[in-house]
């Protein structure tokens, strides 16, 4: 009866493996019944079941198996309890094995091992641990099954605090599986310090030349960012494994750069799989898409299949290019491939969707997904919130909360920047209240991300609170801190935190850079520059786009083209933004012709390509010009914006087209639904105004759906004075008077109309008023580029080493004008105005 039904067992198990590669089916048949047999031989047979069992996982031939031993009689021999037990854990019947483990009556530590490595592999540590504690007995198996049974369920450091409890209590450690366990658990937490302690007792116990050990070495030195040491033992290897190989490639690529891995990496003799992921991965990583999907191409001709580690690289690749069509194609291919997506290729396809512009195919990624993880949870998420949807990043983020996956450090992040607007800062609040309960605001990424929510609210205070309470910071906690502090602008702050800033890279330094252009001190963000250039800073396309920025706003222009020869040079002369800020500066130095040149080399030109030309034409008086731009702008299907016809409108404002600046006044709304602001009334009061339509624009004002601010009012009373309505200056300077801004420009002008007209009571009044506001006329400030360097003029400023010869020279030029004889001095009360030099250093 038992070699029937245990030949009939053996039957379905050889049907299931057939499809196996490389099983022979003869380990499953009897050639003879099995009261022919041996002890031994019918003690092989069950081995030899139970293994293949187990290879399948297949709980029913797992319980028939143990059913035909019982029935034999086998069931008390040991070996056999201990492949009972390990077939039992590989099909997760941890309870089944449980009993199992308990009916044996003299356990051996074979016995203690498998039961306790069954344990670990379905997460039941405390089983485990208490088992591991109750053994009798314990070999060097037991202790790397619990140093491997920590590092995979994520107990790193327990892992590594078993590796020091077996070194107190063994005093020698004779099986090296031991070392490559505790280096790959000091590789996972990049602990230096460790694996140099590490090698050492590897050397110490004579494993050195042991080639697992040699692996497990320069992996872990490499992962702890110790390349140097782990190239030391590469080379001393006559023969490196093909493992050894590829981990040197990503080495090289962290110690020397690209050039160096694939150097190695076409100098194997032989490759891999992981050979080729590894380097699609290195080159998709430090953003070479186009090289990465060239490598994707020939990995395929030569005959290696693809993978998900593979199709992850190739989509980060693609997502970097913005290469929807590659992407597409990809996805195809994977659906060909894969009939069910894994996480880990749906996290990257979500991803390069949403970044590509393509919400609504993510979304259709995430829900044909099987499962889903934080992975890409997070990519969704982050993909809503880069489309301006927070709030459905947040019902996601609940969702994603109620389908009970775990949060990790990135998915907090993400959530956190999606809580940036002001409107949530509430969410955000709650979010910072929910880490500290959890423990989690302690991680580098999350602070981080609060510090960087905080920021974006403009609560500086909050932000650095945070950033305080940070028990480790990196790089980019200090980058915040100083964008924190430009948000607000207080540029000495930001300066403060730049200085402290430990360790600075390209981010930090374009930070500080962009701090000190966007609030005004152009001056200092040139010489910061040329600070980034003595300490040897490599500058990217950021750092020429604000530089070139800081440029235009002074209107210099040597050293602005100086600085555009040598962003050209570098490869960045291309880059869009640097093209705009080019752009930008050629407008502001009145050299249009040469801004013209530089917008039409720009290959994709964006929305803010033309309004930068747009704009440098209305400030150059060009209305027609700024007009003819415009409809070009509409005739390549790009969308104009508020900026758009701020440009258009003051251009019709400074060249008098009245006519054609109320047709685009009216085409915003109409058009393209875009409501007007205070910056187009100003410029359309203006542009009224200039014309003489005086009655007309104080009818726009009167309509206007928001109070006034003191550019509408500014322009208005600056047309009437123009067109001396005396009654309706009186009218703008009341309504102007009445908005109690400290901004000193309305009072000015209004004095001005005063003086003017000789009304000096009412001169001396608006100065008082001015007085008793605490409101200061800001002084009059200009410059001038002579043979490389800036001079700056400013009100009763002194100091310049000419000032002599410069009011020799203004009171010569008042000589002429007033027709007086030779110069005494100045006379004319207006004289005072004058801006006298300060020296500033290019």
């Amino acid at each position: 009866m038992f070699g029937v039904s245990f030949e009939h067992s053996t039957r379905v198990l050889v049907r299931r493996l057939s499809a196996q590669p490389h099983f022979s089916a003869e380990c499953l048949f009897f050639h003879h019944s099995s009261s022919q047999q041996s002890y031994m031989e019918i003690s092989q047979k069950f081995y030899q079941a139970m293994k293949a069992c187990s290879s399948l996982s297949s709980i029913p031939l797992a319980q028939k198996l143990h059913a035909q031993l019982i029935s034999t009689g086998l069931d008390s021999s040991i070996f056999l309890q201990n492949h009972l037990l390990h077939m039992y854990s590989a099909c997760s019947l941890l309870d089944d094995a449980s009993r199992v483990f308990y009916t044996i009556h003299n356990p051996n530590v074979f016995t203690w091992n498998t039961m306790i490595n069954g344990l670990l592999d379905s997460g039941r540590i405390r089983d485990a641990e208490k088992l591991f504690d109750e053994m009798p007995v314990r070999d060097s198996v037991s202790w790397t099954t619990m140093m491997s049974g920590y590092f995979r369920n994520g107990r790193i450091e327990d892992s590594l605090i078993v590796f020091a409890s077996m070194f107190r209590c063994c005093k020698y450690v004779s099986d090296p599986f031991s070392f490559t366990c505790a280096m790959k658990a000091c590789a996972s937490l990049g602990f230096i310090n460790l694996a140099r302690q590490l090698h050492g007792l590897v050397e110490k116990f004579d494993f050195g030349s042991n080639m697992p050990i040699q692996s497990s070495a320069i992996d872990m030195y490499i992962k702890c960012d110790e390349v140097i040491s782990a190239e030391k033992i590469f080379l001393r290897i006559p023969e490196p494994s093909l493992f050894c190989l590829n981990s040197m490639i990503y080495g090289y690529s962290k110690l020397y750069g690209i050039g160096k891995a694939f150097d190695m990496f076409t100098q194997m003799p032989e490759r891999d799989s992981v050979s080729w992921n590894t380097m699609i991965s290195i080159f998709s990583q430090h953003n070479f898409g186009i090289e990465s999907l060239g490598l994707f191409v020939e990995m395929w001709k030569q005959g290696f299949k693809p993978n998900s580690i593979t199709y992850a690289s190739i989509l980060r690749a693609c997502t970097s290019l913005y290469d929807l069509g590659w992407g597409t194609h990809l996805h195809a291919r994977i659906v060909r491939a894969e009939p069910n997506l894994d996480v880990l290729v749906g996290g990257g396809l979500i991803d390069m969707y949403t970044k590509c512009g393509h919400l609504r195919f993510a979304r259709k990624v995430f829900n044909s997904l099987k499962e889903h993880n934080a992975v890409s949870w997070t990519s969704l998420i982050s993909g809503v919130a880069q489309f301006g949807l927070e709030e459905e990043a947040l019902v996601l983020f609940n969702q994603m909360r109620e389908s009970l996956v775990a949060l990790d450090e990135f998915t907090l992040a993400t959530v956190l920047g999606a809580c940036s607007a002001q409107k949530h800062v509430l969410v955000g609040e709650q979010l910072h209240g929910y880490l500290i309960k959890a423990g989690m605001d302690s991680s580098v990424p999350v602070g981080n991300a609060l510090v960087a929510m905080y920021a974006k609210c403009e609560n500086s205070h909050e932000a650095n609170r945070v950033f305080e309470l940070m028990p480790i910071k990196d790089v980019i906690s200090w980058t915040s801190m100083i964008t924190a502090y430009s948000q607000v602008g207080n540029v000495e702050k930001a300066q403060e935190y730049f200085d402290k800033t430990p360790e600075r890279n390209i981010i930090t330094w374009n930070s500080m850079l962009t701090t000190y252009v966007q609030n005004g001190y152009w001056e200092e963000g040139l010489k910061l520059y040329n600070l980034m250039q003595r300490e040897g800073v490599d500058p990217d396309w950021v750092t020429y786009a604000t530089t070139i920025s800081a440029c235009a706003d002074l209107a210099v222009y040597k050293l602005g083209i100086q600085i555009v020869a040598l962003a050209e040079k570098l490869g960045f002369g291309s880059n869009a933004s640097v093209a705009n800020s080019v752009v930008t500066m050629y407008s502001k130095c009145g050299r249009m012709e040469e801004a013209q040149n530089v917008f039409d080399s720009i290959d994709e030109k964006n929305l803010i390509s033309w309004n930068a030309l747009m704009s440098g034409y209305a400030q150059n008086g060009q209305g027609r010009k700024v007009i003819e731009i415009f409809e070009d702008m509409l005739s390549m299907d790009c969308n104009p914006d508020h900026i758009s016809y701020t440009s258009v409108l003051s251009g019709c404002s400074h060249s008098g087209l009245v006519t054609e600046g109320k047709h685009y006044f009216s085409s915003m709304n109409k058009d393209f639904g875009i409501c007007p602001a205070s910056e187009h009334y100003s410029c359309m009061v203006d542009l009224l105004g200039r014309a003489g339509l005086l009655e007309e624009a104080k009818n726009l004002i009167d309509g206007l759906p928001f109070k006034p601010n003191v550019a509408i009012w500014g322009a208005f009373l600056s047309a009437c004075r123009i067109h001396c309505n005396s009654k309706l200056v009186e009218f703008a300077a009341r309504n102007l008077l009445e908005l109690e801004v400290e901004d000193s420009g309305g009072y000015v002008l209004l004095a001005n109309i005063y003086s003017d007209s000789g009304n000096s009571e009412g001169f001396a009044g608006v100065r008082n008023l001015m007085r008793n506001k605490g409101i200061q006329k800001n002084p009059g400030c200009s410059w001038v580029e002579v043979d490389n360097r800036v001079h700056v003029f400013t009100v009763d400023d002194t100091n310049h080493p000419q000032t002599n010869d410069i009011y020799i020279m203004l009171e010569d030029i008042n000589r002429k004008i007033e027709g007086r004889g030779h110069p005494h001095g100045p006379t004319n009360s207006n004289c005072s105005e004058f801006l006298i030099p300060k020296t500033l250093e290019d």
